[in-house]
């Protein structure tokens, strides 16, 4: 780079948790680029197109900030996207390749999703916001958990993250059935599952927890005829993707208390509105889509954007 050029400019989106800065080395970049943090997040996307106009590289955290084909059309200074995770589904790729803008990805472990699924499924069992709040307030046992063991647990999918979650099951002494569109019996028996039939699973399972990649077959997979199948005991786990359940079916098999609870952290729409019934159900354990927010793989997509930035400045 020339030393009369002026320095790049990086935009670092969706810092929620004001922590970009602190979790990676950013001088390396101090002598070649500046770089600016944006802690709130804007879902208007000519406002993101008016906040990102002076940036030559926009870093986003996962789906947070879509960069889209308008978005992305209307940036004529942008020449690279930095995203964090392996891919990024909400990143128009095509878009970004016709105006030569590089995209580049992070390492990932599924490991944060997988301890987030079973702190959901027990803290929907034990009842623990209850109880936590209860004892912040002055107050003592409110409420009768539910066991694990001898349970039926149910895993949609045995990819990374349902597999692992299949073997947790199986050390807590639960049955572990299974299904997908593709599971075969091999793969189940590989994490210690029974493959069964669609229905099979939300008739049988105590817990029910979903582990699917969104995609057309997928979207709307649980609604209301699935969530009809479940026994009226049993819960309802999704740290997948939101649009695989049917959000308005799920709020009213809570309200009719159809099923004993649902514990997610992922939604149609996040951040969630703040008027979305999600936020009042007293059977729901929620959370805002913290599957990965932990800090060593914060560490490590910060520390690889850094990385991937300072390798396309080297050329």
């Amino acid at each position: 780079m020339s030393s009369k050029q002026e320095p790049f400019r990086i935009a670092v989106l969706d810092d929620y948790q004001h922590v970009a800065l602190s979790l990676a080395d950013w001088s390396v970049l101090e002598a070649r680029a500046t770089v600016t943090v944006f802690n709130d997040h804007l879902a208007d996307s000519d406002a993101v197109v008016e906040r990102l106009q002076p940036f030559d590289i926009v870093c986003v955290m996962r789906e947070r900030t879509p960069m889209t084909r308008t978005i992305i059309e209307r940036l004529p200074k942008l020449r690279m996207i930095a995203s964090t995770g392996p891919r990024n589904a909400s990143i128009d790729l095509k878009a970004a390749e016709e105006r030569g803008v590089q995209v580049v990805h992070t390492g990932y472990t599924s490991a944060p999703t997988i301890e987030l699924t079973w702190a959901l499924i027990l803290g929907s069992a034990r009842d623990l916001v209850t109880e936590n709040t209860s004892l912040r307030g002055g107050g003592w046992q409110q409420s009768v958990g539910d066991d694990m063991a001898g349970r039926t647990l149910g895993v949609l999918g045995l990819g990374n993250v349902g597999g692992a979650v299949a073997r947790i099951g199986n050390a807590f002494g639960m049955k572990v059935i299974a299904w997908s569109q593709n599971l075969t019996t091999e793969r189940a028996a590989e994490v210690g599952a029974t493959l069964v039939s669609r229905d099979e699973l939300f008739q049988k399972a105590d817990v029910v927890s979903v582990h699917l990649v969104l995609s057309g077959r997928t979207r709307g997979l649980v609604g209301a005829a699935e969530l009809a199948l479940m026994k009226p005991t049993a819960r309802l786990i999704n740290t997948s993707r939101g649009p695989i359940v049917v959000e308005a079916d799920l709020v009213a098999a809570l309200k009719d208390k159809k099923i004993a609870g649902a514990a997610i952290d992922v939604f149609d729409l996040e951040p969630l509105p703040l008027d979305h019934p999600f936020r009042a159900l007293p059977n729901l354990l929620a959370t805002p889509h913290i599957g990965y927010v932990s800090r060593g793989l914060y560490e490590r997509f910060y520390q690889d954007t850094v990385a991937n930035i300072c390798r396309w400045l080297d050329g």
